[in-house]
């Protein structure tokens, strides 16, 4: 978009006093809208300096607005949001000035195309399940599970689809062996009375763009509860041998809590060795059955 488009923020309708600008620098006060001319909330904007490093990134306010504030000199910009097309543009900060671009208007980017109907079984080489807890409220722990197997049941309607894996709750590795072998205790995942864990997903929500919802039902440690993984459509491609793939990524949190999962002896001295919350993330592939 050539510079052109730039004009003064006194050029607009009056706002409200705006904060001193930092000696020397400029401002761009950005604006983002939807295809109809409707506020975008939540935009990510990246600003690329004429490096190409990116000299700052933020998000849309829910009145599709940012301000950045930055050295004098020419930029590019970067707007993306999930389900609709990039947009880049350029913009020039002047010391001293606040400038306003024109709003840019984001369309809507072409739908992926979704998986055939019928039996996909996951594939577990090229999946991951991993999981992030604090530990004594300090630093993370990573980890994840190594052996687990499953499938996907695509209906007719996307909405009709159905999704279940089976975890191998033995396989859980952090990188540390002292740690893994607690966490498969009797105190932990007790993986002696409760071998597996398995998710059993059976509503498919689509929430717009590549985002869906899948909801469904988490057994752990002898305790059943539904969960929603919040879940981005990677789409369809092909691997090496020529077999058709699908993929997404999703993610949720668990309360250790509401699965019984609890490490008594520290937490009678009142220290939580493993946080409240663990979030779950996966990546996963599937494949078409030969």
């Amino acid at each position: 978009m050539p510079l052109a488009f730039l004009r003064r923020l006194s050029d607009r309708t009056p706002h409200s006093p705006q904060p001193t600008l930092p000696r020397g620098a400029g401002a761009l006060d950005l604006c983002v809208d939807d295809p109809v001319g409707l506020p975008m909330a939540g935009a990510e904007i990246s600003v690329l300096d004429a490096d190409g490093r990116e000299a700052m990134a933020g998000r849309t306010d829910p009145n599709g607005r940012l301000t950045v504030t930055l050295p004098p000199g020419d930029y590019r910009l970067l707007v993306t949001s999930d389900g609709f097309r990039p947009v880049r543009c350029e913009a020039r900060v002047t010391a001293g000035e606040r400038t306003a671009p024109r709003p840019i208007t984001l369309e809507l980017a072409p739908a992926l195309p979704l998986p055939e109907a019928g039996q996909w079984r996951l594939d577990p080489d090229h999946s991951a399940i991993r999981f992030t807890a604090r530990h004594i409220g300090l630093a993370e722990i990573h980890g994840r599970f190594n052996h687990f197997e499953g499938g996907l049941w695509i209906g007719e309607r996307m909405q009709d689809s159905r999704v279940e894996v089976t975890i191998d709750a033995a396989s859980i590795d952090t990188g540390v062996r002292m740690r893994d072998d607690h966490l498969r205790s009797a105190e932990f995942l007790d993986v002696a009375r409760f071998p597996h864990l398995q998710f059993t997903g059976d509503r498919f929500v689509h929430k717009g763009g590549s985002r869906w919802a899948v909801q469904g039902v988490l057994h752990l440690h002898g305790v059943s509860r539904t969960v929603q993984l919040d879940t981005r459509y990677l789409g369809i491609g092909t691997g090496i041998m020529g077999e058709t793939r699908t993929a997404c990524q999703a993610v949720t949190e668990l309360h250790r809590e509401d699965f019984t999962l609890d490490w008594r002896k520290m937490l009678a001295r009142g220290i939580a060795a493993i946080g409240a919350t663990i979030r779950i993330e996966l990546d996963i592939q599937a494949v078409r059955p030969e």
